[in-house]
């Protein structure tokens, strides 16, 4: 399917679907295309709802409001705490589908508010294969995913990101921070902020784009993509590295020699 297909496919999508709209903007590449795609469809009806639930990098939020602002579509932040929800808390195989769970829910409110008759998310075609209870749990509330239901995938979702003029068409994927915590070690504060600091000291350091730092307790484990794993053979900044994750908590330091992936802290992995 050619950008021109996908384009009109995709704000014809929004035409034909809905009144009003509600899309849930995260501050990655995959909504915000979704949100622009619905600007373009239904302009002043159209509105962009991103959840600050306390498990989100700052980095993530600052992107949110920024996409908003690019594309011109009203925009609201809403807060609360998923983190105090035991059943979050717990992370076990479950942790996905309780935070999507909340979030399908104060989507519904804040429709209801705007008298919006659909809710979208940026879910496409290569998540619906993954290990997305996350999914399951929108699905219960009618949120909608276009690119999904249009069988657009996540390269052509970057192609359509480019033609917007979006400025993070090449942003790589994130995800939220509970993510890079081992399953059944619960869910703090105190690890989420370590790992988010962790994640800055890696990035800045090494000049590197993409990180996840797993956090297994004692160990924290850096991951990069495969390709920048030579970025990290500098024994002074290492040692930098080393110093200063262990001063965040962490005992040892180790990289992932097979470098980044979707769902490491997943069993099967």
């Amino acid at each position: 399917m050619t950008y021109n297909d996908c384009s009109q496919e995709l704000v014809q999508w929004f035409s034909s679907n809905g009144r009003k709209v509600v899309v849930a903007l995260s501050g990655g590449v995959d909504s915000a295309v979704v949100a622009c795609a619905a600007k373009i469809a239904l302009n002043d009806n159209a509105t962009a709802v991103t959840a600050n639930y306390k498990t989100l990098s700052k980095e993530e939020l600052s992107s949110a409001i920024t996409l908003a602002k690019e594309i011109g579509i009203s925009h609201k932040m809403i807060e609360y705490d998923e983190v105090s929800n035991p059943k979050f808390a717990k992370n076990d195989e479950l942790r996905c589908y309780h935070c999507r769970t909340e979030l399908g829910s104060r989507l519904i409110r804040e429709a209801a508010i705007l008298n919006a008759d659909l809710i979208v998310d940026g879910t496409h075609i290569d998540d619906v294969s993954d290990i997305r209870p996350g999914i399951r749990a929108l699905r219960e509330y009618n949120v909608r995913s276009p690119l999904a239901e249009l069988g657009i995938s996540k390269t052509q979702v970057r192609t359509l990101a480019r033609a917007f003029k979006l400025s993070i068409h090449d942003k790589p994927s994130n995800s939220c921070l509970a993510s890079r915590i081992e399953k059944g070690s619960i869910v703090t504060y105190e690890k989420l902020e370590r790992i988010e600091k962790a994640e800055s000291i890696v990035k800045k350091l090494f000049c590197v784009r993409q990180v996840r730092v797993r956090d297994h307790g004692d160990i924290a484990r850096v991951e990069v993509p495969s390709e920048d794993l030579s970025k990290l053979f500098d024994a002074t900044k290492l040692g930098t590295m080393d110093t200063l994750l262990q001063n965040l908590g962490f005992r040892y330091i180790t990289l992932d020699a097979r470098g980044y992936r979707t769902g490491s802290m997943n069993p099967a992995s």
